[in-house]
């Protein structure tokens, strides 16, 4: 006999409304102080709840940094900074055992990233070495420090920018750090009507120090393990894998997207579901978080210069026909 698969945990109505709800605060709150597409804003409440990690890369000036703050203030969560600069050092945002001669021992000093929500800013400004320190954290959720092992703050996001047109000083994020993100976004230019509304917003000051905490932690907590019970069919997993082969035997691709990637983008697809309002997630899930989620886990041959990772998993989506 083929082995069945367990039956996951049941969801029920009021849970998905309560998730639909928290999502709703969350980004009118945010909307209270930064300009942002609706589809960026859906996708890091998703990404929260999917207990995933978010890359912001775009120029400077666009709001990467007010975003994440604005998210950072809409929870009633601890939050951290870390400005990247090329003389930081891991133990700067790990933490670091010190001695203490009163006591005459050594003992551990968290760092910022033991927040829930950690701003990584400028991430590419920091040497390999101390973008390597986050590795660990940010797969496994805890720090190792002299061969003991601390646990990180739950809920734990960390929320990085760059900017992709500035090189001189910087240090572009290896493939293996990249990979950390469950989505990378984009924030681009926003519409005339609303930079004339944010000039008018903003000329008196700073909107986001304004915002106050619209969910708890308790509430960020109770939304997440909702996520991890929304429903996924044999189907779907399916159709993801399909899509995931779609793009390693495209000729225009040298590294397709990982299993790691697959998971990810399961993940997604389920606290997108529920944020929609649904206990079962669907194709048009994977579809809408698929460009956030494959296209900076790709890797192109020299041969496509010119061609968008966007587009290559654009085509895959397209190509994948939905089981």
């Amino acid at each position: 006999m083929e082995p069945t698969e367990p039956l996951p945990e049941s969801i029920d109505q009021a849970e998905v409304d309560a998730a639909v709800g928290f999502a709703r605060r969350i980004e009118d709150n945010i909307r209270r102080a930064v300009k942002v597409k609706d589809d960026v804003l859906r996708h890091v409440v998703v990404t929260l709840l999917a207990e995933g990690h978010i890359l912001v890369e775009d120029y400077p000036g666009v709001g990467k940094t007010a975003l994440a703050r604005a998210l950072s203030r809409s929870l009633d969560c601890q939050f951290a900074r870390v400005q990247c600069t090329a003389d930081l050092l891991p133990a700067d945002i790990v933490g670091a055992n010190v001695y203490n001669q009163r006591e005459a021992r050594f003992e551990f000093r968290p760092g910022p990233i033991f927040a829930n929500v950690v701003l990584v800013d400028e991430i590419n400004r920091a040497s390999p070495k101390t973008q390597s320190g986050l590795l660990e954290c940010m797969q496994e959720r805890h720090v190792t420090v002299d061969v003991h092992s601390h646990e990180l703050a739950t809920p734990f996001m960390v929320f990085a920018t760059q900017n992709p047109v500035e090189y001189e000083g910087t240090y572009p994020l290896p493939e293996a750090q990249v990979d950390r993100f469950m989505v990378r976004l984009s924030l681009g230019y926003p519409n005339p009507e609303d930079e004339a509304g944010m000039l008018a917003g903003h000329e008196g000051g700073d909107r986001v120090l304004d915002l106050e905490p619209v969910v708890d932690r308790a509430e960020v907590l109770s939304a997440q393990h909702a996520a991890t019970r929304v429903h996924a069919s044999r189907a779907l997993r399916d159709y993801i894998v399909s899509l995931l082969r779609h793009t390693r035997a495209d000729n225009r691709v040298e590294l397709g997207a990982s299993p790691r990637a697959g998971l990810m983008l399961l993940r997604a697809a389920k606290a997108h579901a529920l944020v929609n309002g649904r206990d079962h997630a669907l194709p048009d899930d994977v579809q809408a978080l698929a460009p956030a989620v494959l296209s900076h886990r790709i890797m192109l041959v020299p041969e496509a210069a010119g061609v968008a990772r966007e587009q290559v998993v654009a085509d895959a989506v397209a190509g994948t026909p939905a089981l």
